[in-house]
């Protein structure tokens, strides 16, 4: 059974792991944090987007059964969802879940499925974040394929980070472009279907729209407003967390 622990205890822990194995290159990294770190205590959350394959295609090489949690919002384009189906069977995953929404959350606040219209942050949040947080409870830590040069507001993301009283693991975060990409090559990985329409960070269908040239690899992420993220790398997701009990589950 997993423990409860304090907040600050793992801030200190994501510090120390930081300093020991941020170096270390992304399989290194998974492989330590799957057999050693945190064993059975640990998941990936992907979005199954334009550089997904990558992080996917090396957890497999560890690990078939390390859970994937993939937030089904009902909103992605249908080419993701193909794309999700045909990585899961090449890559012989087998404990791949599906979160959606809560039923009464859409019934009472998005009966019409419009919300992202009027109020982009709330549509989020109970599309993403509080899935999310149901999601990632069972687990002492999870992954995440984020990279420090998609975005300025990424740019310090570290490999090991404290999110409430659980660890957050990117192991990708020093990857370049170049490296995704070499990668790729290398283990002949498809490409998203939409990555040759010019979309470069993939979301949900109403707010996602191809990157000019020049443009960070998310300035097509809800373009024209000041929003830059869902919320689910947020302090939001901390606040909800902070209600989750880590041997809470909800899939």
């Amino acid at each position: 059974m997993l423990l409860e622990v304090n907040d600050q205890t793992v801030a200190d822990e994501a510090r120390a792991l930081e300093a020991r194995y941020g170096n270390l290159e992304p399989t290194d990294i998974i492989e330590l944090a799957i057999d050693h770190l945190f064993n059975e205590e640990i998941a990936v959350v992907s979005s199954f987007g334009a550089e997904s394959s990558v992080l996917l295609h090396m957890i497999a090489q560890i690990d078939r059964a390390t859970p994937v949690l993939f937030l089904e919002t009902g909103k992605h384009f249908p080419a993701t969802l193909r794309y999700r189906d045909q990585l899961v069977a090449d890559f012989g995953m087998t404990e791949v879940h599906d979160i959606h929404p809560l039923k009464q959350s859409l019934k009472d606040e998005d009966p019409f499925g419009a919300l992202s219209m009027t109020n982009k942050d709330r549509c989020c949040y109970i599309r993403k974040v509080e899935p999310m947080a149901r999601a990632v409870a069972p687990y002492r830590a999870w992954m995440t394929g984020r990279k420090q040069f998609q975005a300025s507001t990424r740019a310090a993301l570290p490999v090991f980070e404290s999110v409430g009283p659980r660890i957050r693991i990117n192991p990708l975060a020093h990857w370049t472009s170049a490296d995704l990409k070499a990668y790729m090559t290398a283990h002949e990985l498809p490409p998203h279907p939409l990555v040759a329409e010019g979309y470069r960070s993939i979301g949900c269908m109403p707010c996602t729209s191809p990157v000019k040239d020049g443009e960070d690899d998310r300035a097509g992420r809800w373009a024209g407003t000041d929003k830059t993220e869902c919320g689910i790398h947020l302090t939001g997701l901390t606040d909800e967390l902070s209600n989750i009990s880590l041997t809470d589950s909800n899939l």
